[in-house]
């Protein structure tokens, strides 16, 4: 298996899918807001499945390119630490943006218009 298939499907993609789910408890924290359970059931569903679809399409690909624009350029430069360095911080930040959501409290990764 090719290096950018294993980094796609080893730790880009499972990262993307990582933000998603975060979306999706965004999602989820701001549904409270519709009283009608039904109503509420299927902007839920809305929204996942409109979730899902650009992070399969838009999301995990874009990712994807600057990995590749990353390893591309570093093999010209001074090795693969471009490409190791955005992977760590694709990684922290996807670490970061969890611990602020399920610790903190969604508030603290949302603007403030957007707090129920």
């Amino acid at each position: 298996m090719k290096t950018a298939q294993v980094v796609r499907t080893y730790y880009v993609l499972p990262c993307c899918l990582l933000l998603l789910n975060l979306c999706i408890g965004v999602v989820g924290y701001k549904a409270r807001l519709i009283a009608d359970p039904l109503e509420r059931t299927a902007a839920i569903m809305g929204m996942v499945l409109f979730g899902g679809s650009l992070v399969a399409f838009i999301v995990a690909p874009a990712i994807e390119a600057m990995v590749r624009a990353l390893h591309a350029g570093s093999r010209r430069g001074a090795g693969t630490l471009g490409e190791i360095l955005f992977l760590a911080l694709l990684g922290v930040g996807v670490f970061w943006l969890y611990y602020q959501f399920y610790i903190v409290g969604p508030e603290a990764i949302l603007p403030a218009a957007w707090h129920n």
